[in-house]
């Protein structure tokens, strides 16, 4: 495996190659993303892995300063699935001038987006570039982000991109809470109660398989009893797998979004019906 910091000799070595898969990741790596190289590996070779926290989709007082740098252990664990290349540039490399131009995506005051102003904007902005810098055939995103991966998907198509978006399923520890670097932040008290998030999502989906449409008395049940197990909930919401808009009716193919605090930590997570 090889592991490269700039745009030229990233060029240099991918040259002639007309299938590579990319996994975009902000390194702290952990079994989901693992499971995207390991998705990338099927679809295309060679498997490239960035690694860059990307200071454009951070606000203000959010984790950019704080957020692991694990390089030489995430390199460890790329190898050993099988990466082929890491391309870890550092921020000059991705924004050598002030990034004026940017990818203004719809939905940007949606869900994470109402909470995380500009996020989105940052994240579309940093994948278009990688695009560009990769170009890969394949490029492979997890389900848990489901509003990113949505935007990444419309972003493909507005721009005629010729990149195939590949989706993974969201990877789970034995209790259900779903994998993220930012698990490593919670405390024990808190990641024993972490898993409460995925128990009421399925509740609600057990619900909505059963008939229930009032979307918002359901919304505020599991809104309320999480925030009396001590949860500070941004969002509990039911949305049209196709439009991430509210439904029009129960008839509707259906996904529930969640983002919810536990002391300093911010999960989100989902569940498709």
């Amino acid at each position: 495996m090889r592991l490269v910091h700039g745009v030229g000799q990233l060029r240099q070595v991918l040259a002639g190659e007309g299938h590579v898969a990319l996994v975009p990741t902000m390194g702290n790596l952990h079994a989901g993303h693992i499971a995207l190289v390991e998705r990338a590996r099927t679809a295309g070779q060679p498997v490239v892995a960035s690694i860059f926290v990307n200071p454009l989709q951070f606000g203000p007082g959010e984790d950019f300063q704080r957020y692991p740098r694990t390089l030489a252990e995430d390199c460890a664990q790329l190898e050993a699935a099988g990466c082929d290349l890491v391309f870890a540039p550092d921020a000059t490399e991705v924004y050598p001038e002030a990034q004026t131009f940017q990818v203004q995506p719809p939905l940007a005051g949606e869900l994470c987006g109402a909470y995380r102003p500009g996020h989105f904007a940052g994240v579309c902005t940093v994948v278009l570039k990688l695009f560009e810098m990769v170009r890969p055939r394949y490029a492979v995103f997890g389900k848990k982000d489901y509003q990113q991966l949505f935007l990444l998907k419309a972003m493909a198509r507005q721009f005629n991109i010729d990149i195939e978006l590949l989706e993974c399923e969201t990877r789970r520890a034995e209790d259900g809470l779903a994998l993220s670097s930012r698990n490593g932040y919670l405390s024990c008290a808190d990641r024993a109660e972490a898993p409460r998030l995925y128990a009421e999502l399925n509740r609600i989906a057990t619900a909505l398989r059963s008939g229930a449409s009032n979307f918002s008395e359901i919304e505020a049940a599991s809104t309320d009893r999480l925030t009396r197990h001590g949860w500070q909930v941004d969002y509990l919401s039911v949305r049209d797998r196709h439009t991430l808009l509210p439904p029009v009716s129960a008839e509707t193919t259906l996904v529930v979004l969640a983002a919810a605090r536990l002391g300093a930590t911010r999960l989100i997570d989902n569940i498709e019906i």
